[in-house]
């Protein structure tokens, strides 16, 4: 949605609010394809485009694009996998640096031009991620420990004081298994749309005092909006890069206590 689209009629003011994420369908009678949804298959298609070009065809001595991939594929292995899964690092690799990159675009979208929009503002898309690692983390918890060693493991940590289980018994069950999947798609959200809004009211402070209602001393408010949107959108875009970590690293986390229960 537009900045000028946001603007009231007359003389007031209207920070923006939540008709910022009001999605409307781009193809009429097609409700489920909406910006959001557009957004999210044209990251798909860069992060695929990328890592093809990338890893496709790799040299001996990097270049270009190879060169920026390896630089990621360093860092993911390096901070978010060896850190949580050891030996299994490499095996997991693929997942979590696509899981990584996909995230990143998602959230890199907020703050091109034109396009304007962090696809993981929408809930259902970082829902649909965590749940994607839920399900993983409790496949491979069964598969590597048995159905009653995982839960045991989880609930039952050896070496405290037998009556201490009645109570730590159902908080680590609620914590693994209703609470982490949770956070793990509500963080991601929260932050993008949060962010998304901070940016949205500094811009339309800027174009206000500025444009639609230049005074003398609205001008130097105007200024301040202009200044502030373009701190915050530096600050937005470590943000964004933070998200994707912090959510590659999670993934990790989780799948690295499945596989090995001592973690």
């Amino acid at each position: 949605m537009s900045t000028l689209t946001l603007l009231a009629p007359g003389d007031e003011f209207t920070p923006p609010g939540l008709e910022l994420f009001d999605a409307a369908p781009i193809i009429s009678g097609v409700a489920w394809f909406t910006k959001p949804v557009l957004l999210a298959l044209l990251s798909t298609v860069i992060v695929i485009a990328f890592c093809w070009s990338a890893f496709g065809n790799p040299k001996l001595v990097p270049r270009g694009v190879q060169n920026i991939g390896e630089m990621g594929y360093m860092f993911v292995r390096d901070q978010v996998a060896r850190p949580f899964l050891g030996k299994d690092a490499d095996r997991w690799m693929g997942l979590l640096l696509s899981m990584f990159f996909m995230v990143w675009v998602w959230n890199l979208m907020g703050v091109i031009p034109v396009l304007q929009f962090p696809v993981a503002s929408h809930i259902a898309f970082p829902v649909v991620l965590a749940l994607s690692v839920y399900i993983l983390k409790v496949y491979l918890g069964i598969k590597h420990q048995g159905a009653i060693g995982y839960f045991k493991n989880m609930m039952f940590p050896p070496g405290l004081p037998k009556p201490i289980y009645v109570l730590l018994a159902p908080i680590e069950f609620l914590s693994n298994l209703i609470i982490a999947p949770f956070t793990h798609a509500v963080r991601l959200f929260a932050n993008m749309f949060a962010g998304h809004i901070i940016l949205a009211f500094f811009s339309l402070v800027g174009f206000w005092f500025l444009f639609e209602k230049l005074t003398p001393l609205g001008a130097p408010l105007g200024v301040v909006g202009v200044i502030m949107t373009i701190a915050m959108t530096g600050f937005e875009m470590f943000i964004q890069f933070l998200q994707a970590f912090l959510f590659a690293m999670l993934a990790a986390m989780y799948i690295g206590n499945s596989l090995h229960a001592d973690h």
